[in-house]
């Protein structure tokens, strides 16, 4: 099989933009977006007139549930289906058995991933109350970020102490992404819920409980310590409309927070992705 490729006369949709183009692919990597390009030598070549060709999307957040939670989803399994719906690359959250909170497990996941995975795949290392020393002596680029749960989650990667929480904005050395709520407002309301309700709380007190005011506190207080430490901060999963009032709108490039949501859509490939 070549490992040249050339798709002919695609409308291009790249950088915001549509155009027709072709484009060249060696050894699975694009090399080269162009009008008219030659085919080399024993390529493949492909006639995309009248069709549009689209980069793959980035997923920056997905649970792949490998190790340990295989029951529900593998490396495999769920890499299979985001190729299948156009997602060419992912990067995957530390909240599996083990949780990815080691250096030690972060690379058993890219060694899984490199005999499993059919898309580009980056991993996050978990952040926990008391594994700073392990973020400090992360190598740049080996994950796409540190995750920190600032609200309540699975396993011990809650980090709600503050100096730790100071400590990784100031030390990280990569991207840090963050769940944003407030454990000590959740804790209120959830005692609120159980004073008045019992144990058998309602589904309907669930948005009271995690309310919007919890999710806001946080995104605050994640702001506030991206600013003070100059740490590159993003947002997942904003919650209210609330706080996206907290975010600047306009292009991505050099900004310092960003939040999950509409991305630009191109042709390119972080160093993190494997």
């Amino acid at each position: 099989m070549s490992q040249t490729t050339v798709i002919k006369n695609a409308r291009v949709v790249n950088e915001g933009e549509t155009h027709e183009a072709d484009v060249l692919i060696q050894r699975g990597r694009i090399e080269k977006i162009a009008a008219d390009i030659a085919a080399p030598a024993g390529a493949g070549v492909y006639d995309a007139a009248g069709r549009h060709l689209l980069p793959g999307i980035i997923d920056d957040q997905v649970h792949f549930r490998e190790p340990g939670l295989t029951h529900k989803a593998g490396i495999f399994s769920e890499s299979r289906a985001a190729v299948a719906g156009g997602i060419t690359s992912y990067m995957e959250m530390p909240n599996t058995l083990p949780p990815t909170v080691t250096l030690e497990a972060l690379a058993d996941k890219y060694a899984l991933a490199a005999r499993k995975s059919i898309a580009n795949y980056a991993f996050y290392l978990g952040a926990t109350n008391d594994n700073l020393d392990v973020i400090r002596a992360l190598k740049p680029g080996s994950a796409c970020g540190i995750k920190i749960f600032m609200g309540a989650s699975t396993g011990n990667m809650l980090v709600d102490d503050q100096e730790t929480l100071a400590g990784i904005f100031r030390d990280a050395p990569a991207l840090i992404a963050t769940h944003c709520e407030s454990s000590p407002l959740i804790d209120a309301n959830l005692a609120a819920a159980l004073e008045k309700y019992g144990p058998e709380i309602p589904v309907t007190e669930h948005p009271n409980i995690r309310s919007a005011e919890a999710c806001y506190v946080s995104t605050v207080l994640a702001q506030e310590l991206a600013r003070r430490y100059s740490a590159p901060l993003h947002v997942l999963h904003l919650s209210t409309g609330r706080e996206m009032e907290l975010f600047e709108p306009g292009p991505m490039n050099d900004k310092l927070i960003t939040l999950q949501g509409k991305a630009k859509i191109t042709f390119q490939q972080k160093m993190f992705f494997r």
